[in-house]
């Protein structure tokens, strides 16, 4: 495969997602350069050896830099002295408004996997929306636009790559749809060095924290977006290649912000597996006071410090990037989607991708939640690199044509695509 284009692209953050991009993207030959950004450089550095002790010397298509993603003016800093085209945002979302500035103000394109987070409306937060996710960003369109920038935000693997589905279903599968419902789910066990189960989140806990004892967004075509408590509205979802059957709850995702602005349907929702247990421990720390981001101020024998009780939590857990050899299981990532098929009959659909762990310890040596994570970005930058893709403005994964996304992910590495095959399976009509 030829190069398509000098795009050099800075990756910010060298944890479990932003080294599988790198990890992902040294197979490819779109791209001029990759920067493997991080607070500590050290971790960039370490990504980057791996890629050339599996894949040979680089001749500089990889570069390590150290950046601070908590100060718009870092981002650009390090985006100017790099020549760098895209900012891909690959750390958590409390950094988005930075690393979204620091992208605009170098000139750089932005892509990002979680958006600008939410606040909860301050007297009805179960019942009415207050800041919404992506609010920050989608204000800023006009800025973008003007600029002749674009920002593709929520493209992950959800959000990401259910939104790319629920384009390619509304285009090719439905002529009506009453519900968009993303449906994550898994099987996945991680084990301690006895070979007991125990309680490890594949994703960052605080990502999580913030999107399960959150209020949960739901939006219906005759009322726009509303919330309700968390872990409302649960049901059991079956999930293919033997996962099974899961219990899915509402949880506050992107999804729901980000299908409605392009794609019509009745309904939107978004609904994880998370089980008893973790939901148990996900209430036992809001009830703590442990899921607050607000530093408290506490005693330790060098005197007072301020923490945040959220900080605390994620330190004490372990890092997700390392769980890989401790577990095993698969993770599902998918959209079912209700209505009225192309030929006037009812029809009900899952699209889906199933990501083994077994598989991208094997190939990346990166668990499977954060290689699926991964995966999608470095298929939309060969998108945007090739034209395939284009736009300016604030805009989400929907707001682009499905079929170009979904080609190049199931083709055949040997015939230039990543040979990700993503399944669709007809399920029992709604009554």
């Amino acid at each position: 495969m030829d190069n398509m284009c000098d795009m050099k692209i800075l990756v910010v953050g060298a944890g479990g997602v932003g080294d599988a991009i790198a990890k992902i993207a040294a197979r490819r030959s779109f791209f001029e350069t990759m920067i493997v950004s991080d607070y500590d450089v050290t971790r960039a550095e370490r990504t980057i050896a791996w890629i050339e002790a599996k894949h040979g010397p680089q001749g500089g298509r990889f570069v390590a830099a150290q950046i601070d993603a908590s100060k718009p003016e870092s981002v650009a800093a390090v985006a100017r002295e790099h020549g760098a085209t895209h900012v891909m945002n690959a750390v958590e979302p409390k950094f988005v408004p930075t690393i979204f500035a620091g992208a605009l103000e170098a000139g750089a394109d932005y892509l990002d996997m979680a958006m600008s987070l939410s606040q909860p409306h301050p007297e009805q937060p179960y019942a009415l929306t207050g800041v919404k996710l992506g609010d920050e960003q989608f204000a800023a369109a006009g800025d973008w636009e003007a600029a002749g920038r674009l920002a593709l935000v929520g493209m992950g693997v959800e959000p990401g790559l259910s939104d790319v589905f629920a384009r390619y279903a509304a285009d090719h599968l439905f002529s009506e749809i009453d519900e968009l419902g993303t449906r994550d789910g898994a099987n996945l066990v991680v084990r301690d060095d006895e070979g007991n189960e125990i309680f490890a989140p594949s994703f960052s806990i605080w990502t999580t924290i913030e999107e399960c004892l959150n209020p949960p967004v739901i939006w219906e075509k005759d009322k726009g977006w509303f919330t309700t408590p968390p872990f409302s509205e649960p049901e059991v979802f079956d999930f293919p290649e033997g996962i099974g059957p899961v219990e899915c709850v509402n949880v506050e995702h992107e999804e729901v912000l980000l299908m409605p602005r392009w794609v019509d349907a009745k309904r939107v929702t978004f609904k994880y597996g998370l089980g008893d247990e973790f939901i148990g421990i996900l209430k036992t720390l809001h009830q703590l006071g442990l899921d607050k981001t607000e530093p408290l101020r506490v005693r330790s024998a060098n005197g007072p410090v301020m923490v945040s009780p959220r900080d605390v939590v994620a330190a004490g857990l372990p890092d997700p990037a390392t769980l890989g050899p401790r577990m095993t299981g698969k993770t599902c990532a998918g959209l079912w989607v209700t209505g009225t098929g192309v030929d006037g009959s009812p029809r009900a659909v899952y699209l889906y991708h199933v990501s083994d762990n077994e598989w991208t310890m094997a190939e990346y040596e990166s668990q499977c939640v954060v290689w699926q994570t991964a995966l999608n970005p470095v298929i939309a930058l060969e998108l945007l690199a090739t034209g395939a893709w284009s736009g300016a403005g604030v805009l989400g994964p929907e707001a682009f044509d499905a079929q170009p996304f979904l080609d190049l992910m199931a083709r055949p590495e040997s015939e230039g695509g990543y040979g990700q095959p993503w399944g669709l399976e007809e399920r029992a009509p709604v009554a």
